[in-house]
């Protein structure tokens, strides 16, 4: 630490290699999602999802009658996260949650009546997302495919530890 004239301890500057918080890639993609989050949110809340709810419709009007097993892999999440979402879901009337007949060990996700009358509302958030991001965000699909190869990076490195 360094010592000013008054006595008050200050940090040194930043020297040459010190990680800036700004240079992080990390921080740009959390920066980014809190922004997602922001615009989300209100449009979300007005259907009666939240945004990790949001993506299990999402999952289901595409692929409905996953195993929770399929679900939770296409959501990338652990059936700690994923059941509480379900249940929320669940008692909201959007889904149903079913027993396989063929494995009773396996629970299905079925969409309800009105989480199939929701579909249409769900299209919507697209749009509005869309107009957030000025109309047509060009360049998102090649910003989606680089992000899916820094998952992919990050994830095969993760396995390594």
């Amino acid at each position: 630490m360094m010592v000013s004239g008054n006595g008050n301890e200050r940090e040194p500057k930043a020297g040459a290699g010190t990680p800036r918080l700004e240079q992080q890639l990390c921080f740009a993609v959390y920066q980014a999602s809190h922004a997602f989050n922001r615009v989300y949110r209100p449009v979300l809340a007005a259907l009666g999802l939240t945004y990790p709810q949001y993506l299990v419709m999402l999952v289901l009007w595409a692929d409905d009658g996953l195993t929770v097993k399929a679900l939770g892999e296409k959501l990338m999440l652990d059936s700690g996260t994923l059941t509480p979402l379900l249940k929320r879901l669940e008692s909201a009337g959007f889904i149903r949650r079913e027993r396989d007949a063929a494995d009773e060990r396996q629970v299905r996700i079925h969409l309800a009546a009105k989480g199939e009358a929701l579909r249409v509302q769900g299209r919507r958030v697209q749009e509005a997302i869309g107009c957030a991001l000025g109309a047509t965000a060009p360049g998102a699909p090649e910003l989606r495919e680089q992000l899916g190869r820094v998952r992919d990076a990050l994830l095969a490195a993760a396995r390594e530890d």
